[in-house]
């Protein structure tokens, strides 16, 4: 009996050993989760094409004014008493009204339509090549119109005697005031000289007219003095 007991405990003790054996394994270890990939920088952005034909415009540009084929641009202050020494202030101020006249966009510039309106009324209207020939010849920024002080440089090559004298801007010097037609101006030299002489005689006007107008002040301040006395000479009277 001991020995059948023993054989008992030895077959149990052996089926635990075995259910033991093949019970579940322990677990591997979990993997480590793939570290997530960055994205590639994005490459450089490349200059746009008008960047690139805006550059090669400035630097085209530069290379005709070093090379003497442009001028350079002007500030765009623009003062016409400094940059134009020579002309007095009236005269300047005659020559901006008369821009202004002409000026019928009211964008500061004279354009190709406006100077053939300008050319007509003046009696001397020009062919469509001829104005743009007018233009060019003192479009200093080649925009294909005249400014303020475009127009008056036209006015400084007449004085300097720069203008060819059967060129339309000759004839826009001539015939930019009525009286100085009349006055049978012949060429730059003369026009200018009839300029002087106008002017001159408007001094003269302004001094009389300033003469004229002391006159009046003082007799004004006379009359208040006047009765300033009076109505003293009434107080004493009346205490």
């Amino acid at each position: 009996m001991a020995s059948e007991e023993l054989a008992r405990k030895l077959q149990r003790r052996l089926r635990l050993e075995e259910a033991e054996e093949g019970g579940p394994q322990p677990a591997a270890p979990a993997a480590p989760a793939p570290e997530p990939e960055l994205e590639p920088a994005p490459p450089a952005r490349a200059p746009t094409a008008s960047a690139d034909a805006e550059l090669s415009a400035q630097l085209s540009r530069r290379l005709d004014i070093n090379e003497g084929a442009a001028r350079p641009r002007r500030c765009k202050v623009f003062n016409p008493y400094t940059e134009f020494p020579e002309f007095s202030r009236r005269l300047i101020k005659d020559l901006e009204s008369m821009f202004k006249l002409y000026d019928a966009g009211r964008d500061g510039f004279i354009d190709l339509m406006e100077l053939k309106l300008m050319m007509e009324k003046l009696g001397a209207p020009q062919t469509h090549l001829g104005l743009k020939s007018m233009i060019k010849e003192v479009d200093e920024d080649f925009d294909g119109k005249l400014s303020f002080r475009e127009f008056l440089l036209i006015f400084h090559k007449a004085a300097a005697g720069e203008l060819q004298e059967d060129s339309g801007l000759m004839a826009l010097a001539k015939l930019s005031e009525i009286d100085v037609a009349l006055e049978g101006v012949k060429g730059a030299k003369d026009f200018f000289e009839a300029k002087a002489q106008a002017l001159s005689s408007a001094s003269k006007f302004e001094a009389e007219l300033k003469a004229e107008q002391d006159e009046r002040k003082r007799e004004e301040e006379e009359r208040k003095l006047r009765q300033a006395a009076f109505k003293e000479l009434k107080a004493t009277f009346s205490t």
